[in-house]
């Protein structure tokens, strides 16, 4: 291929990269990370992200060059001369998607595997859903009950969560980790909230009539005035 050629794939693959990157960060499509979970979530979202602009850019780098350098004139009904393939080639691009892949999956194994592991003295609360609401347990406080889920900043907490009636689905967006909620399974989720705040808790499982407002709150505080919460009597 001649250097001019390959001077214009390059500047046209620059582009396409440069468009979908625009594309991936303006909107800001993922929400603020309220914990650690999230924030390695996020990086395993952008680094897949940033592969799949790399591949992107090539393929439309390539794509957009033959239509513009080998397009056949409207009359020209004629096939093309038959080629070989190119051995070199062949091996790049199935090497190359192997290798990306299993980055992807190394990098995604540890992220599951430090996410789902507990800290030292973990918080453990009994979420239980129902149409349509959820509500809260802490066993190591008298089993106190809540309608707002309240957790101290920096400590590893565990949702132990249970359904009432159908199947439901644990969501906070700024912790970017979902979890069903079937009848009879008792599944946990571990969190790490290192931001005080105030964050939706919503069902992303259609589960009837009510499932649009089956809404709550989480309330991130500060361990001083979460212990002295929990150790008031009541709940809310």
């Amino acid at each position: 291929m001649r250097r001019g050629s390959i001077v214009q794939l390059i500047v046209i693959g620059v582009l396409a990269g440069a468009i979908a990157s625009a594309f991936a960060l303006i909107p800001g499509w993922l929400p603020e990370p309220a914990s650690r979970e999230a924030g390695r979530i996020h990086f395993v979202f952008w680094f897949v992200t940033g592969i799949c602009i790399f591949v992107f850019s090539i393929v439309a780098a390539v794509t957009a060059f033959a239509v513009w350098k080998f397009r056949a004139p409207p009359d020209d009904d004629s096939d093309g001369p038959p080629i070989h393939g190119n051995t070199t080639l062949e091996i790049a691009w199935t090497a190359v998607p192997t290798l990306l892949v299993t980055a992807i999956a190394v990098v995604s194994a540890i992220v599951l595997a430090k996410d789902d592991a507990q800290g030292a003295n973990p918080l453990r609360i009994e979420v239980t859903a129902q149409q349509f609401f959820w509500s809260y347990s802490y066993p190591g406080f008298g089993n106190k009950q809540s309608d707002v889920l309240r957790l101290p900043v920096n400590r590893s907490i565990v949702l132990r969560m249970t359904s009432k009636d159908v199947i439901h689905s644990f969501w906070v967006p700024e912790f970017s980790q979902k979890q069903d909620v079937v009848p009879g399974i008792h599944p946990t989720l571990h969190i790490t909230p290192d931001k005080v705040g105030t964050y939706p808790v919503i069902c992303t499982e259609l589960c009837g009539l009510g499932h649009a407002l089956m809404r709550s709150r989480v309330i991130v505080m500060q361990p001083a005035a979460f212990q002295k919460w929990a150790n008031q009597k009541g709940g809310a």
